[in-house]
C-alpha cells in the first residue's frame, strides 16, 4: 500500500489471513489497515519476530491506544494483558496516524 521510511502500511488479503508474526526485514514496523481504518502498529525485532503490537482501534481496560508486548500477543505484559503507551510509542502512533490521514486526504 505505502512505505514511509521503515514503516510499511499493509492490509490482509482476506478475512481469514493470519496476523503478522514474522518479517523478512529486520526492525520493520507495519501499520495494519483495513479499508480506510488504521487498526494496529506492529513492531519486529532484529530476529524478524514480532515484538510488540499497538492497537489503535479499540480499548483494553480503558486504554486506547494500548500496547501488547511479546511474540504471541501479551506474554510480556502485566496481569492486565496490555500496557499504556510509552512516550516513544505515542510518538510512533502520532506519526503513523499523520502519515495515514495525509494519504487518505490525497497529500
Amino acid at each position: 500500500m505505502l512505505t514511509v521510511g521503515n514503516i510499511k502500511f499493509v492490509s490482509k488479503n482476506g478475512r481469514d489471513s493470519e496476523t503478522l508474526m514474522e518479517t523478512m526485514t529486520r526492525g520493520r514496523v507495519y501499520a495494519h489497515v483495513e479499508g480506510d481504518d488504521l487498526k494496529s502498529i506492529v513492531y519486529f525485532d532484529n530476529e524478524n519476530k514480532r515484538s510488540k503490537q499497538i492497537d489503535v482501534d479499540h480499548s483494553h481496560n480503558g486504554e486506547r491506544p494500548h500496547a501488547h508486548h511479546g511474540y504471541n500477543h501479551n506474554e510480556s505484559d502485566s496481569a492486565k494483558g496490555a500496557a499504556r503507551l510509552t512516550p516513544d510509542e505515542q510518538a510512533m502512533v502520532d506519526r503513523v496516524v499523520s502519515i495515514w490521514e495525509n494519504r487518505k486526504r490525497g497529500k
